[in-house]
């Protein structure tokens, strides 16, 4: 039975929610069609672009993505704070980014002010408006719409591009969003279209690669930033734990991730001729979590989970919260969340 979407999504419980999206009839996001013959990769791009663009305008950060073949990931935040603290201004700049304007609101915008009788009007629209921007829903419509009619216009056809809704599952706690961000950067090492991180094209941990790279030799030559390149994606940082409260991101430290992703990719794939190193990564000590427990966890994300993962305890509630009655991931969930 389908589940509302608002009985999925809620941000004062949690504000991370990892987001997957499919294709339908066998159309390709990228990638060589084997039923066609064409080759749709420049579709990776459309894609990645407008999550830039939204990730812009919606009060919503981006942890991870991947663009894969007929389907893709994203890890999402929504940003309370940043939501609530927009002024009637900032919230029909953005919104006109997107739409066409309200002809009350494009009379406010040129003017600076519109008449009495239509404050109440405008205030309703601001309101609306306001919180859209801060809507999983809205940010996906927003994505899936433009991509879905650019790839009916290309392939000359009409009718759904997407199978259905997307799916959604709320991330409750710090193993669950680290263990689903991991899920999302190794899904083209898994799925074998590369072999490492670095050559994981159109994924966030690539991206990031590049980035932490290029910091590194700003640092060391004390070159102007200005020359490097700018990232597609504005995504999430890694702040580092020392930092919690000064600056808003994920509370670990970049390196300390490719650490573990490093480990994790290497010992999930039995074509490898790795092996798991004896000493255990420092982001799974600091979290606290077995390696066989993560491992089991990594391999297979999805499967472990449906709509919500975190300490079982808080996926009971979660669940309860909007009337549920029925909870997956129990055993999963004990063995990430020991205590």
């Amino acid at each position: 039975m389908t589940v509302s979407r608002r009985k999925l999504i809620e941000p004062q419980i949690t504000p991370y929610y990892h987001i997957i999206n499919r294709c339908v009839r066998r159309a390709y996001l990228c990638g060589d069609d084997p039923y066609s013959g064409k080759n749709y990769q420049h579709r990776r791009g459309w894609i990645v672009s407008k999550i830039k663009q939204l990730s812009e305008v919606f009060c919503i950060d981006v942890c991870a993505y991947a663009v894969m073949n007929n389907h893709y990931h994203l890890v999402l935040k929504i940003d309370i704070q940043q939501q609530q603290a927009l002024s009637p201004q900032e919230v029909i700049s953005r919104w006109l980014q997107l739409f066409n304007g309200h002809p009350i609101a494009v009379d406010f915008v040129n003017n600076g002010d519109v008449g009495v009788d239509k404050k109440q009007a405008l205030s309703t629209l601001v309101a609306e408006w306001q919180s859209r921007l801060g809507s999983i829903s809205w940010f996906m419509r927003c994505l899936n719409e433009e991509i879905a009619r650019k790839a009916n216009k290309e392939d000359d056809c009409t009718g759904a591009f997407w199978e259905g809704r997307f799916k959604s599952q709320a991330l409750l706690d710090e193993q669950a969003l680290l263990s689903c961000m991991m899920y999302v950067d190794l899904n083209p090492i898994r799925a074998g279209l590369t072999t490492t991180l670095k050559d994981s094209d159109f994924t966030s941990i690539q991206q990031r690669i590049v980035e932490y790279n290029q910091t590194a030799i700003i640092k060391k030559t004390a070159s102007n930033s200005s020359s490097v390149k700018r990232s597609k994606i504005g995504l999430l940082p890694f702040v580092g734990a020392e930092h919690q409260a000064k600056q808003v991101g994920i509370q670990f430290d970049f390196a300390d991730y490719l650490e573990l992703i490093d480990w994790t990719g290497r010992s999930i794939r039995e074509d490898k001729k790795g092996s798991i190193p004896v000493t255990q990564p420092k982001l799974l000590q600091q979290i606290g979590v077995s390696e066989e427990a993560w491992l089991d966890n990594s391999d297979d994300f999805m499967a472990h989970y449906t709509n919500v993962s975190g300490k079982w305890s808080r996926m009971c509630a979660f669940q309860q919260h909007f009337g549920g009655r029925w909870c997956k991931g129990k055993r999963a969930s004990q063995r990430l969340h020991p205590n």
